[in-house]
């Protein structure tokens, strides 16, 4: 079932969406026992991956606390996490000795990491992507542990291909694609040592108004910048639909670790992206270089057996970030720097 994209007058309507659960959710969150704790919560996602767990098992009338754990260098994510019920947490991830003096929780959505500067600051990047998951995996060893990852690990793949499967072999370039996967070796070393169930959560790419490749080229279709075409094709899932999935795989958690790719169906193309948008915001698009043949790109073949089609459509994504992007309604200011096909970030 397709999902509409109502317009958002404002962040709290846009939160709102983003974060509210579908029936396919509620159910299955029934299932899942204990508190939830979201570790790096004050990211891109965390704020209304959290709320949407708050809400789902609200409708269950479950007394389970969710946890955001983050260090809040926002004070008004941590305000807007508190009024929807979330309890925060303010915790460095580094700091060993915080990290166990954190409350017990039998599920784990995992989202801390380092991206974006991350060639700026390789050696903080594999602190965040390689300790924090050692400190962490051997905090919560009797947890069920959703890791997020990325399907930056992956090589390239012919545009015609499908993208890259769960088997394929990672090959990562750069150091930041690098570092997320030791993330996953460091948490599947103590998934073998310690039985934890985990599930390697491969996103690629969740967008919403705010942030996300279609953002990246609105923006620079509003400021007559030229679009790149270096990586020509890539994948996209609605925010909405990526939280849910998230939440959804704390009953796919395995020992030994699932992997999962996560996103959508289509291979879009950067150039056809860039015209749709042009058309709803009245700009003609400038391009510069050539698509290449092969681009980083994921099949969620996988994903769409366990949880069904992503249900909110390419059209109605591009339509509400063209909306908000035209009436310059606030960014997050992180491009995604999905042209960059030597892995530095």
């Amino acid at each position: 079932m397709s999902l509409d994209i109502p317009e958002f007058a404002d962040i709290d309507a846009l939160e709102d969406h983003l974060s509210t659960p579908d029936v396919q959710l509620i159910e299955e969150i029934s299932h899942v026992s204990g508190d939830i704790i979201v570790l790096g919560a004050g990211g891109k996602m965390g704020p209304t991956l959290a709320v949407m767990a708050r809400k789902a098992l609200d409708l269950t009338d479950s007394d389970a606390r969710v946890l955001a754990v983050a260090r809040f260098s926002d004070p008004s994510v941590r305000e807007r996490l508190e009024v929807c019920g979330v309890k925060t947490l303010s915790c460095d991830l580094l700091d060993v000795d915080a990290v166990q003096n954190l409350p017990d929780a039998p599920n784990v959505l995992f989202m801390a990491g380092m991206k974006f500067g991350a060639s700026g600051n390789p050696a903080l990047t594999w602190a965040m992507n390689a300790l924090v998951p050692a400190i962490v995996a051997e905090r919560y060893s009797d947890s069920r542990i959703v890791v997020f990852s990325s399907g930056n690990i992956y090589p390239f793949s012919d545009i015609d291909s499908g993208g890259a499967t769960e088997q394929t072999l990672p090959a990562p370039l750069g150091e930041y694609a690098q570092s997320v996967l030791a993330r996953e070796r460091i948490f599947e070393y103590f998934a073998h040592r310690d039985r934890t169930n985990i599930l390697q959560y491969r996103l690629n790419y969740a967008v919403e108004p705010r942030y996300g490749v279609p953002v990246d080229i609105a923006l620079k279709l509003m400021n007559d910048d030229p679009i790149d075409l270096s990586m020509g094709y890539v994948n996209l899932i609605w925010q909405r639909d990526a939280n849910e999935i998230a939440l959804r795989c704390l009953t796919k958690t395995a020992n030994p670790p699932a992997i999962l790719n996560v996103t959508g169906a289509t291979t879009h193309s950067v150039r056809e992206l860039a015209e749709t948008l042009g058309d709803c915001l009245g700009r003609e698009p400038v391009f510069m270089g050539r698509e290449k043949p092969v681009a980083l790109l994921s099949n969620a073949t996988l994903c769409r057996e366990w949880f069904g089609e992503p249900p909110t459509p390419s059209d109605a994504m591009l339509e509400a970030i063209a909306d908000w992007i035209g009436k310059d309604g606030v960014t997050l200011g992180k491009p995604t720097k999905f042209q960059v096909r030597d892995g530095s970030f």
